[in-house]
């Protein structure tokens, strides 16, 4: 069975090869279109000389037509490599993807950075080398938001979990529909806008263009005023001054209300190009059956009362849009005051608008959420032997892993058993400096991010309760609001026992307590923090370079000490990521200094400061 790289490998080179023809294509029809209008020139030239208007008619008509023809054949060519280009670089994205290159895609989800969130800057969940620059492949506005709420904290309850477990599996099978779904969104020029003011203007109501009159106007006046132009101007059967009285009333009319008008249209052409996107994604994710509870649910919650699908209502306001847009067009002043095509476009929007003002917002919830569920997708598919999470429900803390491992790290990536027992509740992480403990504490959280999302984790077996997610990890100076890194970090701890003592179930993780005070204050601050959380609902894991800490686990049984260790070999310090029972019996601080070039005392640091060990791992 061909692996994932391999599928993607295929792919790319197939989506290659049809651009090649594309390409090739692409001049051929280029080349018809300079033959058929130097043809139809050379053909018109001599009939025109010989006054032969019939056949100067015939020829103009036909050689207009093909070559409008032929031009309209090209736009199709040139949107059907636009597709195909698109689904080629999908292909190349995901094969990046695989080799680690992630961190190469321009959507990093910067814009989604919150500094005072819980745990999204700790974890790096949003930015830089983050968990949403490695899964998104959102393109709507909703769509990313949809991700990123998924990403920022648990979304309902434990059955909501698995019902997105259920649609991420069920999507991660379809591959060629995912894709296409997703170049659906990238045919975008640009990043798409935020619908809300879309949302806005199609909930307004606008009682002028609603009005019976008006609307009875709008149609009763351009047919009498057509019928004069035509009797009058072309036929010379009325007098001229009666199509040019009906033309001049119709001119007058559209000068009422000019201003409002020409907002309204404007506003409905800012969005044509979304709608057309909108309606694309729609059209392939309303023909397509599902199986899954979650993505049935949203598919069926679209409909309208009669049940028509949702892609042929956006269809016809894109249509309307189309229409609206003519407005460029320089013989658009001329139709409008003969058919008041301001007026029918309004008068038609408003209609549209009063059958959908309920139900857009639903529409494009639904495509984001879908757009949420297929990144996650995505990381089931390239990673069929990571696990769906068991998600407990029980009245007891859970959290247990096998082969946990960071999942934004290569493969090379070295993988832990981490679990609490009934008992404990505190995981004190002990280990000398680069040994891996801020990992740890990062690949446990991640790890839980995932799961609460819907999506597989890192690991051979998981499973955890529903908690909050909470760290003190990566605090700094805020210095617009004249804080220092030890306040900030009071700040947040506050607010993690805070919330523990309401007897929810926290997760919590610690990287170095207190690190912004002296060691005595540290000590006493950690000791007195570690026992009262280890009394609350919540459970959580501790980093720290106290030794003086570990003799806790004596004094209070809800707490257990873990470690990292290294060793040496030739002189030179190796690390071996695996975590091990018991405190840390090592340091290695001094040791680092002299590898970086600062002098220190050899005898100081070697036998005093990091008793090297020569066995191996």
């Amino acid at each position: 069975m061909a692996t994932p790289k391999q599928k993607y490998e295929r792919r790319e080179s197939r989506y290659n090869k049809l651009l090649q023809k594309q390409e090739k294509a692409d001049g051929h029809i280029c080349y018809l279109r300079l033959v058929v209008f130097i043809t139809g020139f050379g053909v018109a030239v001599p009939m025109y000389i010989l006054q032969n208007w019939v056949l100067l008619t015939a020829d103009l008509v036909s050689f207009t037509t093909l070559f409008i023809y032929v031009v309209m054949r090209h736009e199709k060519l040139k949107n059907r490599m636009e597709y195909t280009t698109i689904l080629r670089d999908i292909n190349s994205c995901s094969l990046k993807r695989i080799k680690g290159e992630w961190n190469t895609f321009t959507d990093d989800g910067g814009d989604f950075k919150d500094g005072s969130h819980k745990y999204s800057g700790d974890l790096d969940i949003f930015g830089k080398n983050s968990l949403f620059q490695w899964i998104n492949t959102a393109n709507t506005y909703i769509g990313r938001r949809k991700l990123h709420e998924l990403l920022s904290g648990v979304t309902g309850h434990s059955d909501d979990t698995r019902a997105r477990q259920e649609a991420v599996d069920e999507l991660a099978a379809m591959l060629t529909w995912r894709q296409r779904f997703s170049a659906e969104g990238m045919m975008a020029k640009g990043r798409m806008r935020d619908p809300e003011g879309l949302i806005d203007w199609v909930r307004e109501r606008n009682e002028y263009f609603r009005n019976f009159g008006v609307i009875a106007m709008a149609k009763i006046f351009p047919v009498v005023t057509s019928i004069l132009v035509l009797t009058g101007f072309a036929l010379n059967k009325i007098p001229w001054y009666l199509p040019t009285a009906a033309l001049v009333w119709q001119f007058a009319l559209l000068s009422h209300k000019s201003k409002e008008r020409r907002r309204i249209l404007t506003i409905s052409e800012n969005y044509a190009n979304d709608l057309k996107v909108y309606y694309q994604m729609l059209k392939l994710f309303e023909k397509r059956n599902f199986k899954s509870t979650l993505i049935k649910g949203i598919k069926d919650g679209i409909k309208n009362k009669e049940g028509l699908e949702v892609y042929r209502q956006v269809d016809r306001l894109s249509a309307i849009i189309n229409s609206i847009s003519n407005r460029r067009n320089l013989f658009y002043v001329f139709f409008n005051i003969l058919l008041l095509l301001d007026f029918q476009h309004i008068i038609a929007l408003e209609r549209w608008k009063q059958k959908a003002k309920h139900s857009l917002n639903k529409w494009f919830e639904a495509l984001g959420q879908i757009e949420a569920l297929a990144s996650l997708a995505v990381i089931r598919y390239e990673n069929p032997t990571w696990v769906m999470p068991v998600i407990c429900d029980g009245n007891e803390t859970v959290f247990a892993a096998k082969e946990l491992g960071h999942p934004l790290l290569p493969e090379s990536r070295t993988h832990n058993d981490l679990a609490f027992s009934k008992q404990v509740k505190v995981l004190l992480i002990t280990g000398s400096n680069m040994s891996g403990k801020s990992t740890l504490l990062r690949t446990a959280g991640i790890n839980l991010v995932l799961a609460y999302a819907g999506a597989p984790v890192c690991a051979r077996w998981f499973q955890a309760s529903i908690m909050e997610i909470n760290t003190c990890m990566r605090v700094s100076d805020d210095l617009g609001e004249n804080i220092s890194s030890f306040y900030a970090e009071l700040l947040r701890i506050k607010n993690i026992v805070s919330e523990a003592n309401t007897g929810k179930r926290v997760f919590y993780l610690f990287d170095e307590i207190f690190k912004g005070t002296n060691s005595m204050d540290r000590h006493t601050g950690a000791k007195v923090l570690i026992n009262k959380l280890s009394q609350t609902n919540s459970i959580g894991l501790a980093s720290t370079h106290d030794l003086e800490l570990c003799e806790l686990e004596g004094e209070n049984n809800r707490i257990a000490n873990y470690h990292f260790r290294e060793y040496y070999r030739n002189g030179k310090i190796y690390f071996d990521y695996k975590l091990c029972p018991g405190p840390s019996t090592t340091r290695n601080a001094l040791y680092l200094m002299q590898m970086a070039g600062i002098d220190v005392d050899e005898n100081t640091v070697l036998p005093a400061a990091c008793s090297p060990r020569v066995n191996k791992p």
